[in-house]
C-alpha cells in the first residue's frame, strides 16, 4: 500500500461515522423549517386568491378576463425584480431577503382585503322587498302598456342611489395592487430558498429536502381552499345585515361570501412566516461531498480537523455590486447558450399556462358544470385534489432519491407521468353534464329544448302582460322543473309568504311548459340539477385525484433536472430566469385568455346598476367544457412535441459531458501522480514525528 495511505488512529483524525457524514446542519435543520413554512404562507395565500374568483366576479361585477388580470398581477409583480433578487441575491444575506419578501407580502394581502371596508354593502337582485313581517308583497308582474311591451324593459330593481361613487373608482384595482406587491413579496422565496439548499445539503438529500419543501408548498393550499370554502359560507356583509333578510342562499349565483375575511387571516399568517429568517445565518458549512477534487492533502487534512466534522466553510467575499453588475449580462448569456436549459424553459412554459389556467378555473368549473356551490368546489379542492398532489409530489422525490435517478432517468421519468396523465384526463371530455332548463335560454318556454342564439328570447305571450325587464336576474323554480330568469318573466301575477319562503302564485308560463292545471307556482332559486349529472361527478372527482397524483409525480424529478442540467455557479440566476419565463408567458397571459374563452359561452350576463355589463350569471355547460378541456389539453400535447427535441438535446450533452469528463480524467490523473510525489517527503516527516507502528491502522 501507498505510504500515503497510511494514518494514524486517533480520536481527533478518525474519518467521520456514515451517519455523520450524512447529518443535517442544525441551522439548515431550521433554514428548512423555516423555509417550509414560507412556502406554506405563501401558498395558502395564493390558493386563497384562487378559491375567491367567483366572489370577486360578483362582488366587483367583472368578468372572467378582468379576474384573470387580478390573477395574473402576482406574476406582474414577480416580473419587476426576479431577475435581480435572483441574481444579486444569491451574492448577499439569502435569508434576510427572503424575510423582507415575506414582510411584503404580508402588506400585500392586506390590502387585497381593504375594498371591503370602504365599498359599502353588497346589494344584489330580488323581487322580494317586503320586510320579514309584511304580508303585502308588490306585485312581480307589473301592468304594462302595449308600447312599454314592445319595448320590452323597465327599470332596473336596483336603486340607483350611489353610482357616482362606485363608478369614480373601480374598488378591484386596491386588489390588484395587492396581488401586485404579493408578488414582489414572494420573488426571493423560491430561487434563494432551493439554492441555498442546494448549497448545503448533501447531494444524495438534496432532492429529498427540496421534495420535502415542495410537499408543504402543496400542503398550503389545503388549507387554502379550506379556508376559501369556510369563508364562501359566510355572507360577505356577516354582522352588519340581518340574515332573514337575505334571501339568497350560497349555491346562488348572486351569493358572495366573506371573501375579505381570509385575507386578513392569510395576511397575518404570512406575516409570521417572516421572523425565522432574521436569526440565520449568510452561509452554512459545505458538506464533503462538494468539496473540490483539487483540494490539496493539506486542504483535505483541514478539512477533516474542523469542528464541523465532515464540513468546510466557503470563504467569505465581500459582495461587490459594479463587478456583480459588469458579470450578469455576461453570465446571462452562458446561460442561455445551454439548449437544454432553453428547450426545458419552453417544456414548462407551455405546460404552465395549461397547469396555471386550469387550476384557476377549476373550482369554477365544478360550480358551473356540476351546479355546486362555490364553498364546496372549494373544499373538494382542499380535501381531495390537493392532498394528492402533495403526495405525488413527495413519493417524487422518495423514489428519485431511492433509485438515485441521474439526469435522463429524471427526463424520463416525469416525460412518462405527464404523458400518462394526459391521456387520462381526455376522459374528462366524456363526463358532461347537460344544460340546465332555463326558459327562453337553453329552452323554450314549451319546453323544447336546443335553442340556437337567434332563437333566444326572453319573452313570450305568457309574459307578455308584464313590464319585465331583460337584464335582471332573479330565478324562480317552476313546478315544473324549468328555472325562469325572474318571478315577472315566469309571468307570475301574485306572491305569498315573504323573505326565503317566498312563493309565486299563478305563473302563466309555468302552465305553458306543461305543468298539470292548478301547479302554477314558482320559488325562489334555480332548479336542480339533474339526478344523471350527480351520479357523473364521483368519477369526475376519483379521475381527478388520480390524474393529479400521476402527473404530479415527476414534479420534483423534473425539478431536479433543471437543477442539474446547468453549471453549479449559474444554479440561482437558472432558477430566477425560469420562475421569470413561466410567471412572465403563464402566469400573466393564461387566467387572461382562459378567462377570456370562458367568458365567451355566457349565455346571460348580469349588469351593473349603473349600467354596463357585469359578472356572468350562467354558462353554456357543454362549451364551457369543451373550451375550458380543449385548451388545457391542447397546450400540453404541444408541450410533448418540444419533449422530443429536448431528449435529443439532453442526449447528446450527456455524451458531450462524458467524453470531456474522459479526457480531464487522464490530465487529472498525471497531476494528481505529480502532486503525490511532491507530497510524500511532508507525509513521512509528518508520520515520524510521532509514530507508533503497534497503532497504525492500514486504510
Amino acid at each position: 500500500m501507498d505510504k500515503t495511505a497510511k494514518r494514524r488512529w486517533t480520536p481527533d483524525n478518525s474519518p467521520p461515522s456514515s451517519g455523520m457524514k450524512h447529518s443535517c446542519h442544525p441551522s439548515l435543520k431550521m433554514f428548512l423549517s423555516a423555509l417550509s413554512f414560507a412556502y406554506f404562507a405563501k401558498a395558502l395565500s395564493g390558493s386563497y386568491m384562487k378559491s375567491t374568483i367567483t366572489q370577486l366576479e360578483r362582488r366587483f361585477d367583472i368578468p372572467s378576463y378582468l379576474i384573470g388580470i387580478i390573477d395574473g398581477s402576482f406574476e406582474i409583480g414577480n416580473l419587476l425584480v426576479i431577475a435581480f433578487v435572483s441574481y444579486f441575491g444569491a451574492k448577499l444575506h439569502r435569508p434576510k431577503i427572503i424575510a423582507i419578501g415575506c414582510v411584503l407580502m404580508s402588506f400585500g394581502t392586506f390590502l387585497m382585503a381593504m375594498p371591503h371596508f370602504i365599498i359599502g354593502r353588497y346589494k344584489f337582485e330580488t323581487s322580494v322587498r317586503s320586510s320579514v313581517n309584511s304580508t303585502n308583497n308588490l306585485s312581480p308582474c307589473p301592468a304594462s302598456s302595449p308600447e312599454s311591451t314592445r319595448a320590452g324593459d323597465r327599470p332596473s330593481i336596483l336603486p340607483s342611489g350611489g353610482c357616482e361613487r362606485e363608478s369614480s373608482v373601480s374598488m378591484w384595482i386596491y386588489v390588484f395592487l395587492g396581488n401586485v406587491l404579493r408578488g414582489i413579496g414572494e420573488t426571493p422565496v423560491q430561487p434563494l430558498g432551493i439554492s441555498y439548499i442546494d448549497d448545503y445539503a448533501q447531494s444524495e438529500n438534496a432532492a429529498l429536502y427540496i421534495g420535502f419543501v415542495q410537499t408543504i408548498s402543496i400542503i398550503g393550499p389545503v388549507f387554502g381552499y379550506l379556508l376559501g370554502s369556510l369563508c364562501a359560507k359566510i355572507y360577505v356583509d356577516i354582522g352588519y345585515v340581518d340574515m332573514e333578510s337575505v334571501t339568497i342562499n350560497p349555491g346562488d349565483a348572486r351569493w358572495v361570501g366573506a371573501w375579505w375575511l381570509g385575507y386578513l387571516i392569510a395576511g397575518a399568517i404570512t406575516l409570521m412566516s417572516a421572523v425565522p429568517f432574521w436569526f440565520l445565518p449568510k452561509s452554512l458549512p459545505i458538506p464533503v461531498d462538494k468539496h473540490d477534487t483539487s483540494c490539496t492533502p493539506e486542504q483535505t487534512r483541514f478539512i477533516k480537523d474542523s469542528p464541523a466534522m465532515g464540513h468546510k466553510f466557503r470563504p467569505e467575499e465581500p459582495a461587490n455590486l459594479h463587478e456583480m453588475a459588469k458579470e450578469f449580462v455576461p453570465t446571462l448569456k452562458s446561460l442561455l447558450g445551454n439548449p437544454v436549459y432553453v428547450i426545458y424553459l419552453c417544456v414548462t412554459v407551455i405546460q404552465f399556462n395549461s397547469l396555471i389556467g386550469m387550476v384557476t378555473y377549476k373550482p369554477k368549473y365544478i360550480e358551473q358544470h356540476y351546479a355546486k356551490s362555490a364553498s364546496k368546489a372549494n373544499f373538494l379542492m382542499g380535501m381531495i385534489n390537493i392532498p394528492a398532489v402533495a403526495l405525488g409530489m413527495f413519493s417524487g422525490g422518495v423514489i428519485m432519491k431511492k433509485f438515485k435517478l441521474g439526469v435522463m432517468e429524471a427526463a424520463k421519468f416525469a416525460f412518462g407521468t405527464s404523458l400518462l396523465g394526459y391521456f387520462l384526463s381526455l376522459f374528462f371530455l366524456a363526463m358532461g353534464c347537460e344544460n340546465s332548463k332555463v326558459a327562453g335560454i337553453t329552452v323554450s318556454y314549451t319546453g323544447v329544448e336546443g335553442l340556437s342564439s337567434h332563437e333566444r328570447s326572453l319573452f313570450s305571450d305568457c309574459n307578455s302582460g308584464c313590464l319585465c325587464s331583460r337584464r335582471e336576474w332573479d330565478p324562480v323554480c317552476g313546478e315544473n322543473g324549468i328555472t325562469y330568469v325572474s318571478p315577472c318573466l315566469a309571468g307570475c301575477t301574485s306572491s305569498t309568504g315573504s323573505g326565503r319562503n317566498t312563493v309565486f302564485d299563478q305563473c302563466r308560463c309555468v302552465a305553458l311548459a306543461g305543468s298539470q292545471p292548478g301547479n302554477l307556482t314558482a320559488s325562489l332559486g334555480q332548479c336542480p340539477h339533474r339526478d344523471s349529472c350527480d351520479r357523473i361527478f364521483p368519477y369526475f372527482l376519483a379521475l381527478s385525484v388520480l390524474s393529479s397524483f400521476i402527473i404530479s409525480l415527476g414534479g420534483t424529478p423534473g425539478f431536479m433536472l433543471l437543477i442539474r442540467c446547468i453549471k453549479p455557479e449559474l444554479k440561482s440566476l437558472a432558477l430566477g430566469i425560469h420562475t421569470l419565463a413561466t410567471r412572465t408567458l403563464a402566469g400573466i397571459p393564461a387566467p387572461i385568455y382562459f378567462g377570456a374563452v370562458i367568458d365567451t359561452t355566457c349565455l346571460k350576463w348580469g349588469y351593473k346598476k349603473c349600467g354596463g355589463r357585469g359578472a356572468c350569471r350562467i354558462y353554456n355547460t357543454s362549451g364551457y367544457r369543451i373550451v375550458y378541456l380543449g385548451l388545457t389539453l391542447g397546450l400540453r400535447t404541444v408541450s410533448f412535441f418540444l419533449c422530443v427535441l429536448g431528449f435529443a438535446l439532453l442526449k447528446r450533452q450527456i455524451k458531450k459531458e462524458e467524453k470531456n469528463a474522459l479526457t480531464n480524467g487522464n490530465a487529472e490523473l498525471e497531476s494528481l501522480r505529480k502532486e503525490e510525489n511532491s507530497s510524500i517527503h511532508c507525509e513521512q516527516f509528518i508520520l515520524a514525528l510521532d509514530c507508533n507502528p503497534d497503532r497504525e491502522t492500514r486504510l
